[in-house]
């Protein structure tokens, strides 16, 4: 038997009592037109599958043209164009007429090829199980196999109250944090600075709101998505809203609303490069003697940072860094052909 053979996945060695985050992009990026849809599929296949495309069927679609609009978001999901399957796209919210017409319309057309599904405007944990659970219908009639992921945005009170509720029900992939939204519903007893930086890291009920949903998220193994940075010009203010968000808030993700924020939220989100090699070192000699202790540089290490070392390397290779070969081989490569 070779010591490949012998080699235990760090899946199974160190998930087996709690969920895994999943391994998505740290950028979604929004697109409500089929021109901007078009560009951000263009800028994904020179870039590669380091962030997600939304097509935006919500803000995006004009008043009597929803269908239409959602119709062309599913053509473009299943063109030659989505290279990499990373695309989904937003309906309207529970109190819109038509958004039991936009999940019938994306899943008949596009549910073999959509990579999630984003619910605005949540008020409670029963919303989103009424929109999830008529999605699940209509995947069984089309004989779609794939459950596909659910992103919710909590941006009101009744979301917020209620988003550990949320970020328990099954198929929720992302909790994702409206900003602006959330703002707005407090009907000017937060002022309009708070939408921005530095007002958004440092009042007192955003921080409470971002904290929360972090929280509920990442303890059940859902990805928290921080929100908007509305600065277009300057892609510096996206990318130290990324760092805040990442490092004082534990976000995983962020969307992007404009092609120049991308990069810049992506290196935000990606880890040290010699941690990074830490890593690889240190997970390589774990998988060698089974997942027991083990001594890297004077430190030891067992299954509780090996965890933390393996969420890292799965950000780094989402972020588009270059791993070691020899870790590519064992962790991904190996994962790939199983």
């Amino acid at each position: 038997m070779s010591q490949a053979d012998l080699r235990i996945d760090p899946r199974k060695a160190l998930f087996a009592d709690e969920k895994p985050l999943p391994d998505i992009p740290v950028v979604d990026h929004y697109a409500g037109s089929e021109k901007l849809m078009q560009k951000a599929l263009a800028l994904q296949q020179a870039l590669g599958p380091i962030f997600d495309v939304t097509c935006d069927c919500e803000d995006g679609a004009h008043a009597g043209a929803e269908a239409e609009h959602a119709r062309m978001a599913a053509e473009l999901i299943m063109s030659d164009d989505n290279r990499f399957g990373r695309v989904g796209a937003r309906i309207h919210d529970i109190a819109h007429p038509h958004w039991q017409r936009d999940l019938e319309i994306l899943i008949e057309h596009a549910g073999s090829r959509l990579a999630f599904l984003t619910l605005p405007k949540v008020c409670s944990a029963d919303d989103a199980l009424t929109q999830i659970r008529h999605a699940r219908r209509i995947e069984a009639l089309r004989g779609i196999a794939r459950p596909i992921p659910f992103h919710v945005l909590i941006e009101t009170h009744g979301g917020l109250r209620e988003v550990w509720r949320i970020a328990a029900i099954d198929g929720v992939e992302s909790l994702d944090f409206g900003l602006m939204d959330f703002v707005s519903a407090h009907q000017g007893a937060i002022m309009g600075d708070a939408m921005r930086s530095p007002g958004q890291f440092t009042h007192p009920l955003i921080v409470r709101a971002k904290t929360e949903i972090a929280a509920a998220a990442l303890a059940h193994g859902v990805i928290p998505s921080h929100n908007v940075t509305t600065e277009l010009k300057d892609a510096s203010v996206a990318h130290s809203d990324a760092l805040a968000a990442r490092r004082q808030f534990g976000y995983l993700r962020m969307w992007s609303i404009h092609p120049a924020q991308i990069e810049a939220i992506v290196t935000a989100m990606r880890p040290d490069f010699s941690e990074v090699n830490a890593a690889a070192e240190i997970l390589c000699a774990a998988q060698d003697c089974q997942w027991g202790p083990t001594k890297h540089e004077g430190r030891l290490h067992d299954r509780a940072s090996y965890r933390y070392y393996w969420n890292l390397l799965r950000r780094a290779r989402t972020t588009g860094m270059t791993l070691p070969a020899d870790t590519r081989e064992r962790f991904f490569e190996e994962q790939a052909r199983a």
